[in-house]
């Protein structure tokens, strides 16, 4: 049996605590990352992503210093945990917002009840749709490259072991909430305007014709005009939702805003 020199068993160790201090951070917004922390995505496979980002990060991060006892060592976990639940709820909501908008969208032109099961979270066709697209044009886009970039400049952020404070915390994330349903709002600003012209239109055939079954004649307008739209407007759509997604993994306190 070959017996290894305690210096490089001493080397191995702090290695292997270095990856693991990452690592916690690295699984904790992996579970919640878009497209890659889908619940249709197997643990297994969630968990194999993890290890990879980590062999990424690791080597471009400082870990902090090695700490000694169970409490401290519990409390940098913890602070790790936090940290990466934090941010990655932050790229979660940008999925969330595709949701709500296109539960808007389809509120509006009343194709909510078509399809709404189609997903693993049950939501309308639209914002199944708009999801699953956004999705695949982050993939495309390079999230992958992009989130690695975000992890290893969480560390000059919030250095490892560093535990952000309630109050910022919470101003934070109230205030990324609110940035989202601006966003899903302004993304379902053209299905709403639509329908409110519609609607106006469709009153005043009412009073001029009150014969006239116009609720009969308007819902397949209706209908074809929020697919018209769907079909001309996603583009656009899925662009600013891009852009928006992109600008929060280079700035993700918002400083420049």
């Amino acid at each position: 049996m070959i017996a290894l020199p305690p210096e490089l068993i001493s080397t191995l160790s702090e290695a292997l605590r270095d990856l693991f201090v990452v690592f916690l951070r690295v699984s904790a917004m992996v579970s919640v990352l878009p497209a890659f922390g889908e619940r249709s995505v197997p643990t297994r496979v969630k968990l194999a992503l993890a290890g990879a980002f980590t062999l990424i990060v690791a080597p471009a991060v400082d870990p902090g210093a090695p700490v000694a006892g169970l409490l401290p060592y519990a409390r940098l976990a913890g602070t790790e945990i936090l940290v990466g639940l934090a941010l990655g709820l932050g790229l979660r909501l940008f999925v969330l917002a595709l949701q709500t908008a296109g539960s808007i969208a389809a509120q509006a032109t009343s194709l909510s009840q078509i399809l709404g099961g189609a997903a693993v979270e049950p939501v309308p066709a639209m914002g199944y749709i708009l999801v699953t697209a956004g999705l695949a044009l982050a993939v495309m886009a390079g999230l992958h490259v992009r989130v690695a970039e975000f992890l290893i400049r969480s560390y000059e952020l919030f250095p490892a072991g560093t535990l952000p404070g309630a109050a910022d915390l919470s101003r934070w994330g109230v205030g990324r909430v609110a940035r989202m349903f601006a966003l899903a709002f302004a993304l379902a600003a053209p299905f709403v305007i639509a329908s409110l012209v519609y609607n106006l239109a469709l009153g005043a055939i009412n009073r001029a014709m009150p014969q006239l079954m116009v609720a009969f004649v308007g819902a397949p307008v209706i209908t074809f005009g929020g697919l018209f739209l769907l079909f001309v407007g996603a583009p656009l759509i899925l662009s600013v939702w891009s852009d928006a997604l992109l600008g929060f993994l280079d700035d993700p306190l918002g400083r420049t805003r």
